[in-house]
């Protein structure tokens, strides 16, 4: 493995998490509607499942999925679910007025949040999986395949910390409050085609 193979992955993350997702939503707006805190702790729980589903992959869950197509089927019906159940609440809840005053909800809640919404999208592991195929050689030694899931980790942890620091300005958390039904609304919106795209999508 050479140092390029891993700048060419890394540059492939960074293109994924720019792309609009249901990660990337979330991030956003657990920053706007919480805060820093939150918006940092969401984005250690995205980053930490999706390399998870990089391990995952170089562990060969792919091909699992491959050979037993009812276990992906089973994990897209549960991972969209998921991800309309979130739509539904934040749309439900898009009129309410956000709470700046009390007590903020724990990290753990956050970081867990952000852990469930990636792990409801499989589709992470065939991304993974192709994207190592494509850039790494086939005969990765323990050592290295740990390397390439820490760097993962780290790239994403850092990429979602520098974005809740961006968006956690007194300007933007402002305009989020005054837009805040709006914006809930078109955010489940997205949600809700992500989700029933990923349920109904072959």
């Amino acid at each position: 493995m050479e140092l390029t193979q891993l700048i060419a992955f890394n540059l492939s993350l960074l293109a994924a998490l720019a792309s609009p997702g249901p990660a990337m939503l979330l991030s956003i707006r657990a920053t706007l509607s919480g805060g820093r805190a939150q918006g940092l702790a969401t984005g250690l729980g995205l980053g930490t499942m999706a390399a998870i589903w990089t391990l995952m992959a170089l562990l060969g869950l792919d091909a699992i999925f491959t050979l037993f197509p009812w276990a992906y089927l089973a994990m897209k019906i549960i991972g969209a679910t998921y991800l309309l159940w979130i739509a539904y609440g934040m749309w439900r809840n898009a009129q309410a007025a956000l709470d700046t005053q009390g007590t903020p909800a724990p990290r753990r809640h956050a970081f867990r949040t952000g852990l469930m919404v990636n792990l409801a999208n499989p589709k992470s592991v065939l991304f993974a999986a192709s994207v190592l195929v494509v850039i790494f050689p086939p005969d990765l030694t323990l050592a290295q395949k740990a390397l390439i899931v820490t760097n993962h980790l780290i790239v994403e942890w850092i990429a979602y910390s520098l974005f809740a620091l961006a968006l956690s300005t007194k300007p933007a958390r402002d305009g989020y409050l005054r837009l805040k039904s709006i914006f809930d609304r078109v955010a489940a919106s997205i949600l809700g085609i992500l989700g029933l795209r990923l349920l109904t999508e072959r």
